[in-house]
């Protein structure tokens, strides 16, 4: 059939002529409603999208020297964020010359992993990246009852 029919065919039935693969020998074309085809393939893409997982980070900054009250709040925040099953990230900032207190940041984030043991697990152990030293803490996963 040539190009010419196939196009005469198309418009009779009032639909659109689309090349599906032109590197085939003869070329492959189809007679669609291209319109109602594009609308199909966004809502497959929608539905996609929808289905995916948005991973939710939540930061929580501490000092070297974090008193006990503070850093019993951050813990209540950061409990709160894994049940709603959001990521925590979880750094100590050093200013200045608290660069000096390194294992006390390394120390209150272990213990802040160690609290939060219960509700998340932790993805990466403390590390010093310039003058934070950063650690994260992913939820644990709900397991499904049957």
């Amino acid at each position: 059939m040539s190009i010419e029919e196939a196009q005469k065919i198309a418009n009779d039935m009032e639909l659109d002529l689309v090349l599906i693969s032109e590197k085939a020998d003869p070329p492959v074309c189809r007679i669609i409603d291209f319109n109602k085809f594009l609308y199909q393939q966004k809502k497959r893409q929608k539905e996609i999208r929808s289905k995916t997982q948005k991973v939710v980070v939540k930061e929580i900054r501490f000092g070297p020297n974090t008193d006990d009250h503070d850093y019993n709040f951050k813990l209540r925040h950061a409990q709160k964020f894994l049940e709603d099953g959001a990521k925590v990230k979880a750094f100590v900032f050093f200013k200045g010359r608290t660069i000096l207190f390194k294992e006390k940041g390394e120390i209150l984030l272990l213990k802040f992993a160690q609290d939060l043991e219960e509700v998340g697990k932790v993805e990466q152990l403390p590390k010093l990246e310039g003058k934070r030293m950063i650690m994260f803490i992913a939820p644990k996963v709900a397991k499904k009852k049957n």
